[in-house]
């Protein structure tokens, strides 16, 4: 069965149909009692005709195309719309009739067929309007959903964001281009890409399927491409065995210097690190009046990317605070990636 999207395109095939068979019965009342197959035979005859139109000939490909969906003949149907494009490689509407097939393959799952369509649609024929959408654009979405290796996918993202501004949300377009990037480790890219997608009016407030906290994934990679990056420790233990050095002493000016700063956070274990009241803006000293203690062993559930130290005695209603600890993770500078930072504070007990 043709799903939704395939039949409002043949709903144009529909109209047409009407048009012909009422100009048809007022000339000739006699055609109203020939039998289907007559009419189908002589449509055939009338589309091989060299006196017939551009015009005509799509009313009647549209007409016998008709015929084929309502008898659910969806194979016939793609054996004549291609034999139709092979043997009338001038007509102005071949990538209609070749978008039709590529949408039966997308409707019976195969997907490496409609993509050949689709593709042939772009490389092989000019744009085409119908019923006021693009024919090309039509099947650069839909390519971008079939395609699975990065390379293509950013060759279409950038089509359309070349070639149809006004048709898509380009915000969202430099988002999943600059992921694009990032899978192939073309990092320069990426970091054009997310600034690019930071300057957009309503970057702060897009929903991206697939790609949830867009802005605040774009606004830590420009920050930290643009700091000075000297909080990082080569490792784990030399930014642990730092930051204890700092409790022990009660040293709040060098503990400062520890923390990360870009996008440091201090929150509850249930906040997400992108909630807007998360970011913390104060100094440490408001909060190291008393003796500061914490565990001698980092917590049971740190890996070899995040890790978390217990301290408590902190001067505030909670006095238990868990610092987070991460590798850094941005290829686009080799010098800190895979460095530790201390990235946050966890406020209380763990959950």
């Amino acid at each position: 069965m043709l799903k939704l999207q395939t039949r409002i395109l043949l709903t144009y095939i529909c109209l047409c149909t009407v048009i012909l068979c009422s100009s048809c019965r007022q000339k000739t009342p006699a055609t109203s009692r020939l039998s289907n197959t007559q009419k189908l035979s002589d449509l055939q005859l009338l589309l091989e005709s060299d006196e017939t139109t551009q015009e005509s000939r799509f009313t009647i490909v549209s007409q016998l195309a008709n015929d084929f969906i309502a008898k659910n003949q969806t194979t016939e149907l793609v054996l004549f719309l291609t034999d139709y494009v092979e043997n009338h490689p001038n007509d102005q509407y071949n990538a209609y009739w070749l978008l039709m097939v590529a949408h039966i393959y997308m409707e019976d799952k195969a997907k490496p067929i409609a993509r050949y369509y689709f593709d042939r649609i772009l490389s092989d024929y000019d744009d085409l309007i119908v019923k006021g959408t693009s024919v090309h654009f039509t099947a650069l979405i839909n390519l971008i959903q079939l395609s699975s290796d990065p390379d293509s996918r950013i060759k279409f993202f950038n089509e359309l964001i070349l070639r149809f501004p006004d048709k898509i949300s380009l915000t969202e377009m430099y988002a999943r281009l600059a992921v694009e990037y990032e899978n192939i480790g073309e990092w320069e890219q990426m970091r054009k890409c997310y600034a690019l997608f930071e300057a957009q009016p309503d970057a702060t407030t897009i929903q991206i399927s697939g790609i949830p906290n867009a802005y605040h994934r774009a606004n830590q990679m420009l920050k930290l491409n643009a700091s000075a990056k000297d909080w990082s420790f080569e490792s784990l233990d030399a930014l642990e065995q730092a930051v204890k050095n700092a409790l022990k002493t009660n040293n709040f000016k060098q503990l400062e210097k520890y923390r990360s700063r870009v996008n440091f956070f201090a929150m509850t274990w249930r906040q997400e690190e992108t909630d807007s009241n998360s970011q913390a803006n104060f100094s440490m000293a408001n909060f190291m009046r008393g003796k500061i203690r914490f565990s001698e062993k980092l917590d049971e559930t740190s890996n070899t990317s995040e890790a978390y130290l217990r301290t408590w005695g902190w001067q505030q209603n909670v006095s238990v605070w868990y610092f987070y600890f991460r590798k850094i993770n941005f290829p686009l500078d080799p010098d800190i990636h895979g460095r530790w930072e201390w990235a946050g504070i966890y406020y209380g007990e763990k959950l």
